[in-house]
């Protein structure tokens, strides 16, 4: 088997189909003799997601689960029964443009080193996605939270972390690419471990690039590949729920990553992290009783 897809999808269902449309297109396109298969893993959406792919998508290997179990173990159940060589993580909010996973797969396979390559993700009007970033630092995500980095975009220390000073127009070795759409080599998912399910979304992908660049090998971005990325479909329908995910995920990879030697500084990045969170939940609530009144 040439590749293998995962979509994971959660009440995305109009984005969902307008998703697996184009990626068949981009699978046929690859000819008769490329073999493919695409399993979708849909978190028990609440809108029919799940009808709608076994109606209209029913060359899709379809899972519908019981209850969301979050991003990482998700994902996982389609990894553990994926025959392809190479992988390819989809969220269900995008569009492939044309001759997109070709390039893909040509980059990689010219590429020994290479783990993992990311496209150039697009917003829905066209415009480039900042799509790449480094790993996160203590630090890094001080300036990120308290909000130094929208603050002083120009400023190379603040925006390091967001790379700010890198236009995503060219091809370049990166720390950790937008999770929407990777191509990766099963090969190195048996070697380093499948996703981190302690994470329930977000940060599940950081932690996973973060032990692939540890083994030794290379994750890359290339502007040649395009993906339109309808940018955070399902985590605005639980914006507060995702925004203590998000918190709960950093402070996971600091724990597992980070803490070695740095103990004493535990508390103060768990506290810290845990503040932000409900301080931007105050924040959202807040705005949103303003945006209603």
């Amino acid at each position: 088997m040439d590749l293998s897809v995962v979509v994971v999808s959660w009440n995305t269902r109009a984005l969902l189909s307008k998703c697996l449309t184009t990626l068949k297109s981009e699978l046929e396109s690859l000819g008769p003799n490329f073999k493919s298969e695409v399993f979708l893993i849909d978190n028990n959406s609440a809108d029919g997601s799940a009808e709608m792919a076994a109606a209209e998508h029913p060359w899709v290997v379809l899972t519908a689960n019981k209850e969301n179990l979050g991003f990482a173990k998700a994902n996982n159940q389609a990894f553990r029964v994926a025959k392809g060589r190479l992988v390819l993580l989809l969220n269900p909010d995008t569009e492939v443009q044309p001759g997109a996973i070709r390039v893909l797969i040509e980059f990689i396979d010219s590429h020994p080193d290479a783990a993992i390559v990311a496209p150039q993700l697009l917003n829905s009007d066209g415009s480039v996605q900042r799509s790449c970033r480094e790993f996160p630092t203590f630090m890094g995500m001080v300036y990120e939270l308290i909000g130094l980095s929208k603050m002083f975009p120009d400023n190379q220390t603040f925006g390091r972390y967001k790379m700010l000073d890198f236009n995503h127009d060219t091809e370049r070795q990166v720390d950790q690419p937008e999770g929407a759409c990777l191509l990766v080599r099963r090969a190195v998912m048996d070697e380093v471990g499948l996703l981190d399910e302690g994470f329930f979304m977000l940060f599940e992908e950081v932690d996973w690039c973060y032990r692939i660049i540890e083994a030794g090998y290379q994750i890359w971005f290339t502007p040649r590949a395009q993906v339109i990325h309808h940018y955070g479909q399902s985590i605005k329908q639980v914006k507060v729920r995702m925004i203590l995910s998000s918190h709960r995920g950093l402070y996971r990879f600091w724990h597992k990553h980070y803490r070695q030697g740095r103990w004493y500084l535990d508390p103060i990045a768990y506290t810290g992290l845990m503040s932000l969170a409900y301080f931007r939940i105050f924040a959202h609530s807040l705005k949103q009783a303003l945006t209603r009144s």
